[in-house]
């Protein structure tokens, strides 16, 4: 007998959906190490350029769809509008069908001016051939991942977290397998190029995305009765096509537009970091290449454990969130607002002064020795977590359908980071500083900008109150300000970077172990822990150890 899905509450949507999630990052990190010995800085960049641009696209066909859908299927579940939610679903698919088939026209059609956008007239790296071949390659993808999107948003608007999250991995590992296996077979065993290599790594994500879909489909059909609700005395309203797609519409649009400006962030980057370094202030081509690679791909990979919390903890929020505002429940909705800031900052804040401070090592470990990896890094880390809480905030407002000021935070924050970004690069390198770092400190800025305005919006529209979340942010900087402490001062007697990369692994390991069981001592001792994550959920952790040990 098939044992039936779990429906998961906040707290625990929250928690397995972002274990799955950084699990999934791991993962896409982990491959790194092997794929980059095999096509080095030059497939990194070429790698790179593909993926920004099939995000773009992505983002257009299908970014918003997936929370759309949950926040629709949620809002009429919750009210017992079993009829208006199957059709919502149905067209659901039909829309992403047809974005994709259009965004992957484009893509085959046009790839040869996006090359051109990128590098313009620059030589000396990859070709214009070279990326317009990725770009082609990767553009499959398009006709999978939508449908996929409109299933798992199907599956999290039910409150089952579960399937989606192990979808999430089996994806991943799918897409992983492919990459390092394909790349090397093309480049090591049949001697091919390394643009086809790249094309193979980036036709992973359409054979990944695939296995991930028809996953789901089985788990639906085998559990087809979970998905209704029986709800007595209700009078479901005619709902016609129409009213849902409009409804569609608006609540998918602010989230492709979030996904969009996300993108946005690093195309201003690749279109401009390049070039201002190398024809403005005189960089190698290959040394420019190789720090665009850093924030276009590897760094952003490392990055993307932090940005993973975020995502998981959001996945969970968004169904919640919406059920509890479609019930009016005023107090619950702040409530869940409050704590998922709390949530985020207790967990990201650490991990990114961590990372920071261990950036030679961390680098050393998946990339190997790097003139610029791990000084970009140890900076670049930051604009996760400005990314997490900004993502968090606008993704609230949407839900809470003040979609005004959604458009009025992206647009505030891009318009920032475009008009910064040239100027602070000369201006970090007048000031002796690294060059680039001005194109990270502009992403930086435009992110907390659109934050602001988030907040700013919740609490004149919702009324929402951020007195104990302050009261948190403070303990949790204190808390992590004492981490670094110790471990600089640490730094000073133990190791910190060893030339043999896999030397650096208990180094890391070390210093993590040291400086999570410092936070962590800290935030029980000032009961942050408690408060961020409720005396219920603790106890209910600790009452799972002690029954463990019982049964031991």
């Amino acid at each position: 007998m098939q044992k039936k899905m779990k429906k998961n509450n906040f707290m625990q949507g929250a928690f397995i959906a972002t274990f799955a999630i950084v699990l999934t990052k791991i993962i896409g990190i982990l491959y790194v190490i092997p794929f980059y010995q095999i096509i080095g800085e030059q497939g990194g960049a070429l790698y790179g350029y593909a993926y920004n641009i099939y995000a773009i696209f992505l983002s257009i066909s299908s970014a918003g769809i997936p929370m759309a859908i949950s926040k629709l299927i949620s809002e009429y579940h919750t009210l017992g509008y079993e009829n208006a939610k199957r059709r919502a679903f149905l067209l659901g698919k039909r829309i992403s069908l047809i974005l994709g088939v259009i965004c992957f026209i484009i893509l085959i059609v046009f790839a040869p001016s996006i090359a051109r956008l990128i590098i313009g007239d620059i030589q000396g790296g990859n070709t214009l051939g070279q990326i317009t071949f990725v770009i082609r390659v990767i553009s499959t993808a398009i006709l999978i991942v939508p449908i996929l999107s409109i299933y798992r948003g199907y599956f999290e608007g039910h409150k089952f977290i579960a399937p989606t999250s192990f979808s999430q991995v089996l994806e991943q590992l799918v897409r992983v397998t492919i990459i390092i296996f394909g790349s090397f077979l093309t480049l090591k065993v049949f001697h091919l190029s390394l643009t086809t290599a790249v094309g193979v790594a980036v036709f992973g994500a359409t054979i990944g995305a695939l296995v991930s879909y028809l996953f789901l489909v089985e788990k639906r059909f085998k559990n087809k009765q979970q998905f209704e609700k029986t709800v007595d005395n209700i009078k479901e309203p005619k709902i016609s096509n129409k009213v849902i797609l409009q409804k569609l519409f608006w609540y998918a649009l602010p989230l492709i537009m979030i996904d969009i400006f996300k993108t946005l962030y690093n195309s201003v980057d690749m279109v401009t970091l390049v070039k201002t370094l190398v024809n403005g202030l005189g960089y190698d081509i290959k040394d420019a290449e190789s720090i665009m690679s850093v924030i276009s791909t590897w760094g952003l990979k490392l990055n993307m454990i932090i940005a993973s919390i975020g995502t998981g903890v959001i996945v969970s929020l968004v169904p919640n969130l919406t059920a509890s505002f479609v019930s009016n429940d005023r107090k619950d909705v702040e409530h869940k607002i409050n704590q998922t800031f709390q949530i985020l900052l207790y967990l990201t804040v650490p991990m990114t002064v961590g990372l920071s401070l261990l950036a030679k090592p961390v680098w050393m470990i998946f990339y190997g020795a790097s003139t610029y990896g791990a000084s970009t890094f140890c900076y670049f880390v930051f604009v996760a977590l400005v990314l997490c809480l900004f993502t968090a905030a606008i993704t609230i407002i949407q839900v809470l359908k003040y979609y005004k000021q959604v458009f009025i935070s992206l647009f505030s924050g891009f318009l920032l980071k475009i008009v910064l970004n040239v100027p602070l690069i000369y201006g970090f390198h007048k000031m002796g500083l690294p060059a680039y770092y001005g194109a990270i400190t502009a992403s930086i800025l435009g992110y907390l900008l659109s934050l602001f305005i988030c907040l700013v919006c919740l609490k004149q529209k919702y009324g929402i109150h951020y007195e104990n979340t302050i009261k948190q942010f403070i303990n949790i900087v204190c808390s992590t300000v004492a981490m670094a402490i110790i471990i600089l001062v640490l730094q000073y007697f133990l190791p910190t970077v060893s030339n043999n990369r896999f030397l650096n692994i208990p180094i890391v390991i070390m210093y993590t172990v040291i400086g999570a069981i410092i936070y962590l001592a800290l935030t029980i001792r000032s009961k942050t822990l408690n408060k961020v994550f409720g005396e219920k959920a603790i106890n209910a952790i600790t009452a799972k150890f002690k029954k463990k040990k019982r049964t031991n």
